[in-house]
């Protein structure tokens, strides 16, 4: 007998992370910046009570900030945590 599923609050969220020269990424993993908002709601479609995580470096524009904030809620997440690297 598998459990298949995770109880939610031990399911890890998806991190997005913005680095100081704009490169954008989920976990780890370098993307295009114009695929988050697809990339995100297949996530999305997979887990709805998906968590996201949005990590910025000090040193990023607010304006690449609030672009990904903008696509992580068109691909449906409400659950989402900013946390800002000083």
């Amino acid at each position: 007998k598998t459990d298949a599923v995770a109880p939610p609050e031990r399911k890890d969220p998806v991190v997005v992370s913005l680095d100081g020269s704009g490169k954008l990424f989920i976990n780890k993993d370098a993307i295009v910046p114009g695929t988050l908002e697809a990339r995100l709601a297949e996530v999305r479609a997979k887990d709805p009570e998906v968590r996201v995580q949005l990590q910025a470096d000090d040193g990023v524009n607010y304006g690449e900030v609030a672009r990904a904030m903008a696509s992580i809620e068109r691909a449906g997440i409400t659950k989402l945590a900013v946390i800002t690297a000083r």
